[in-house]
């Protein structure tokens, strides 16, 4: 069925096109969010709600833009909005080890791992802007909408970030010798 006919049918609260809807977009979406809360259960709470907000408003949507390029700004807003909220609170947990324990990476696994926890030492706004463009696949214009600066500031951002992530990588290039290399 195509999108179109399930966002009507949506839209008239058929639980069965909801429930489409969601098994096409919820990995896409969970990703996006994995990679801007740097942990599963942040992202697990921003998914949620991002995907209460989106049934609520789907009488808004007016297909301006592709459903899952709204789906993802709201989910976008959602990550802004738990990160105000956390900021708010203390938190209380201890920061995880910088290397993995054990012998020498052998795995793609060990990579995406490093490249994870790399991620979530970038600055919040130049790992939104890194995730948005170089991940999710948005222009520059894109993402200064949803995020709400200019594209020339995300640009900026994008240029910080990927010198950071390249410098929090690079001091474990030995460590990495071996393994297929992934550039940033």
């Amino acid at each position: 069925m195509i999108e179109g006919e399930l966002l009507r049918r949506a839209r008239q609260g058929d639980n069965a096109a909801i429930a489409t809807l969601y098994r096409q977009h919820a990995p896409r979406v969970y990703t996006l969010l994995r990679r801007l809360a740097g942990n599963e259960a942040e992202a697990e709470d921003w998914a949620q709600e991002t995907w209460v907000q989106a049934v609520r408003g789907l009488a808004s949507f007016r297909g301006e833009s592709g459903f899952g390029t709204w789906l993802h700004r709201i989910a976008t807003n959602c990550a802004l909005s738990g990160r105000r909220r956390w900021h708010r609170k203390e938190s209380h947990e201890a920061p995880l080890p910088e290397d993995v324990p054990g012998g020498a990476p052998r795995s793609r696994a060990l990579l995406t791992i490093r490249l994870e926890r790399a991620l979530t030492q970038v600055p919040e706004g130049m790992r939104r802007v890194l995730v948005l463009h170089d991940v999710e696949g948005y222009t520059h214009e894109e993402i200064g909408e949803m995020l709400g600066i200019a594209p020339g500031t995300c640009k900026s951002q994008l240029f910080k970030a990927r010198a950071r992530m390249r410098e929090l990588l690079g001091s474990r290039a030995s460590a990495m010798e071996g393994e297929e290399t992934c550039v940033i």
